[in-house]
């Protein structure tokens, strides 16, 4: 049984940082991609970022260019999104998602079968 579980969300104030970390486990192959999304109230759920099976490939949304980095720790099976300089407009729900991927490089928009953590909630108070 696959589990994708986030944490690391919570109330910072605009400019401020957070980490958010998912953990993967129950995956038989090690070629995954873990990719990270949001969800805000009246908008579609978008690609944040996305990291290939051996980190060396990494995608992001134009909006977070520069202020996000994903980074992944094979022996933890864990991905970090080091959030900085955040804004309101990236207060949102993040979900993280597993993706079996033989490819080079990763979707940002997700793929065939994801499996989906539960969330976690950042707000960015200006």
């Amino acid at each position: 049984q696959v589990q994708v579980v986030e944490s690391g969300g919570g109330l910072v104030q605009a400019g401020g940082s957070l980490r958010l970390s998912c953990t993967v486990s129950g995956l038989t192959s090690t070629t995954y991609t873990v990719g990270w999304f949001r969800k805000s109230q009246g908008k579609e759920r978008e690609g944040v970022s996305c990291i290939g099976w051996s980190g060396g490939s990494t995608a992001y949304v134009d909006s977070v260019k520069g202020r996000f980095t994903i980074s992944r720790d094979n022996a933890k099976n864990t991905v970090y999104l080091q959030m900085s300089s955040l804004k309101p407009e990236d207060t949102a729900m993040y979900y993280c998602a597993a993706t079996p991927w033989s490819f080079s490089g990763c979707p940002l928009g997700g793929g065939v079968v994801n499996y989906w953590g539960q969330g976690t909630q950042v707000t960015v108070s200006s």
